[in-house]
């Protein structure tokens, strides 16, 4: 399955654009539901097009849609070349995850234990039931940032194709790059962390302030009215706390415990992390971040409210260097391929590699390489007589 993730990423992002395409079609015809209609406030969305004319809008999403369906297919079974196809899907991947959607999507993965609760237990408070924060406006939202997922993959899988690197790790033939290497990728990964916790820092900062009843950056009424309103302060402490206890665990991503289970986690000491245990909800929270932030740099500031939306549009630089810090992570901690052999220390270690990124000797393209038996046990002894492997890490000072 992990071997033709290219293929089947295209193949997914072709349905998924022709499904959304069949949508569109039907909402230029004048069809119910069309998604970003003007609603109730209690309804709306923060997304761009909120409100939008189904007019306009409905036949551009049959367009891109079908067309894209069109695309994902060629760039999926067609030769790589060029940098045309490959922008048009970055573009389609940027706009549907990130450009579209509005906070929602780091609502729900901060409230997704909540909401498996409120599933079976009901809202507390007037609302009905979990329809009434999972409607139609704001699943449709999560819908186009699954299809932006897509787009995204299916662009990098393009890419390396392109430039004949290895469709699993990305690496090329050559030396490896200077700022890929373990020590590069720690030195400037600190940066990125130190740079993603301190973003937050003025969140978090007013959150906990308006709880303890200092109305910073607010006016008293506006105080007032949250006080007023249950669970309002409440629900700010707890998002501030959230962050805090984030910005936390991402110095796991720069820190030896956040690769080798450290000392109080007893029933793991001294065992390695899981890399994907740190790297997939890093990218999902970076990811997430960055369109809640648009949203916040798209709404109203004013001067006696001015915290009440400034802090969150600095959720764009916290997403965007949460996301540098889980790629120097995984530069860190990625081994060698099982594809294409490459990212041993050794020259005689790692097998012959073709143009394609296919391990030489192989029966099909893309099969894991397999080391003669002598190599491998030469590895093994060289990696035992204090000889780096490919997996070791740098220095923690």
């Amino acid at each position: 399955m992990r071997k033709h993730w290219p293929e089947l990423t295209g193949y997914a992002t072709a349905v998924w654009s022709f499904a959304y395409g069949v949508l569109g079609v039907y909402w230029s015809l004048g069809g119910a539901d069309y998604p970003f209609a003007k609603v109730a406030d209690e309804r709306a969305t923060g997304s761009i097009l909120e409100g939008s004319s189904a007019d306009v809008v409905a036949p551009i999403m049959a367009a891109v849609g079908l067309g894209g369906a069109v695309l994902a297919i060629v760039m999926t079974r067609r030769r790589a070349r060029g940098w045309v196809l490959q922008t048009i899907a970055a573009v389609l991947g940027v706009g549907l995850a990130l450009v579209i959607p509005d906070y929602t999507l780091i609502a729900l993965v901060a409230l997704s234990p909540a909401i498996i609760v409120f599933a079976f237990t009901g809202i507390p408070g007037e609302q009905a039931g979990v329809g009434d924060i999972l409607y139609w406006h704001r699943v449709n939202l999560v819908i186009l940032f699954v299809g932006g997922l897509l787009w995204a993959a299916t662009a990098i899988a393009y890419h390396r194709r392109s430039r004949n690197a290895c469709v699993s790790c990305g690496r090329g033939e050559g030396p490896e790059k200077a700022w890929t290497t373990p020590e590069s990728a720690l030195r400037w990964g600190r940066w990125a962390v130190a740079v993603s916790v301190v973003a937050n820092l003025p969140y978090e900062f007013t959150r906990v302030a308006w709880y303890v009843g200092w109305p910073l950056g607010i006016t008293d009424e506006f105080h007032q009215m949250m006080a007023d309103t249950p669970g309002m302060l409440e629900m700010g402490l707890a998002m501030a706390l959230m962050g805090i206890g984030g910005g936390v665990l991402t110095h796991g991503l720069v820190r030896r415990w956040g690769e080798v289970y450290p000392g109080w986690i007893w029933f793991k000491a001294g065992k390695p992390v899981p890399p994907l245990l740190a790297i997939i909800p890093a990218s999902l929270v970076a990811v997430v971040l960055i369109p809640a932030g648009l949203m916040n740099a798209q709404l109203p500031t004013y001067a006696d409210n001015w915290a009440v939306n400034l802090p969150g549009v600095l959720w764009v630089l916290w997403g965007a260097c949460l996301g540098a810090a889980t790629y120097a992570y995984c530069l860190r901690r990625r081994t060698t391929c099982r594809r294409c052999g490459r990212g041993v220390t050794s020259r005689s270690d790692a097998p012959a590699v073709r143009s394609s990124g296919s391990p030489a000797g192989s029966r099909r393209a893309g099969s894991p390489a397999r080391a003669p038996r002598r190599s491998r046990t030469r590895s093994a002894r060289s990696a035992t007589a204090g000889t780096r492997p490919a997996a070791a890490h740098p220095t923690y000072e």
